[in-house]
Order: C-alpha cells, then structure tokens, then sequence
C-alpha cells in the first residue's frame, strides 16, 4: 500500500514536469515565430515611396504631354522654314531645334521614371486623349490649328507668343516640383527646366521685339 502511495504522487509529479518543459519549450518557439513573421513582413513589404512621391509622378506625368505639345509646335515651325527659309526668321527655327533637343531626351527619361515607379502611362497617345486646356500652359486644338495656319513672319510670332505661355506653365509645374518631389532625380530635373526655360523665355521675348 505505501509503495503504491508514493508511485501514483511520483507519476504526476513526472508528468507536471513534461509539461511545463513543453509550455517552455512552445513560448520561445511562438516568440521567435512571431518575430521571424514581423521581420519578415518588414522585409517583404518595406515603406512604398521611399525614393518618390505622388508629387515626383504627378510631375512625371503631366511634364511628358507638355513637353509634347512643345516639340509639336517647333515642329510646325521648323517645317514652315523648310517650305521657304525666308519665311520664318532662321532664330526662330533655331531656337525651335532647341527645344526638341532639350525636350526629347527628358520626356524619354521621365517615361522611364514613371514605370520604374509603377505608374507607366497609358498605352495610347497621350497628347490625344488629354484636354490640352486642362494643363499650365497648353495649347488648344483651335491654338495648334492656327499656328499651322499662319504664314511668314506672322508664323513666327505666333510661335514666339504661344511658346513663352507654353513655358510659363512648364516653369510653374517644375517649380513645384522643387518645392515638394521627393526624388533627387527628378528634382534636378525639375530646376534644369526652370533654369532652361526662363533663360528661352528671355530670348523669345527680345526676338519678338526685333519683329
């Protein structure tokens, strides 16, 4: 009898030793699992914009379809010069070649940002399917049409007026983009444009006085 006394306590103080081995061996075990899973979580999904902002898209965005229309327009007026030289003075269409040097390369730069940053633009032409009054300094359909109608040195004027508002608008959408862009890159970007463009500004209102 005393022997079967002292086995059944022994037997349960054995088997409250398994277990509180396993409840310590299960919480460093849950602890670490937590862990791991918020590490990892961390890891996989790190702070989106890190390098960007919806500013730095919202200027990638609507600075393409501007810079656009800007080599549209010299467009025009580099092909009225090849029709007749005399009928566009050779500054002006110099100074159009200029534009789409500069314009080219940054609207193939900024489309690369923006799919880089996941928000690529529409598959469809962007210059068709946007209300070109709708942004700083854009021309209309009707404004376009006219420049393509005008002649000689009226030609010339007109592209000379439309093209100082056209890069009024682009000096105030990158100038924002100074003031707010996260990305260095295109911050930079942003204050060449202000820089180059006031600076064209300047020219086309003294060629516009020698008119």
């Amino acid at each position: 009898m005393n022997f079967k006394r002292v086995l059944v306590p022994a037997i349960a103080l054995v088997t409250a030793a398994s277990l509180a081995a396993c409840s310590n061996d299960d919480e460093p075990g849950h602890d670490m699992a937590s862990m791991s899973s918020t590490e990892a979580g961390e890891q996989e999904s790190p702070a989106e914009g890190d390098w960007f902002n919806q500013q730095d898209v919202d200027f990638a965005r609507m600075m393409v379809p501007h810079h656009e229309q800007a080599i549209e327009m010299s467009d025009v007026i580099v092909a009225k010069e090849g029709v007749d030289p005399q009928i566009v003075d050779p500054q002006i269409t110099d100074l159009a070649n200029q534009i789409k040097d500069a314009q080219g390369p940054e609207i193939e730069q900024l489309t690369t940002w923006l799919g880089e940053w996941g928000s690529p633009l529409p598959e469809f032409d962007s210059m068709d399917s946007m209300d070109h009054g709708s942004m700083d300094g854009m021309m209309s359909d009707e404004d376009m049409q006219a420049l393509q109608d005008a002649q000689g040195a009226e030609a010339g004027r007109l592209f000379l007026e439309q093209m100082i508002v056209h890069h009024q608008g682009a000096i105030e959408m990158a100038q924002t983009e100074v003031d707010e862009g996260k990305n260095e890159d295109a911050v930079a970007m942003a204050q060449q444009i202000v820089d180059t463009q006031q600076a064209e500004i300047s020219t086309m209102e003294d060629l516009l006085a020698s008119l």
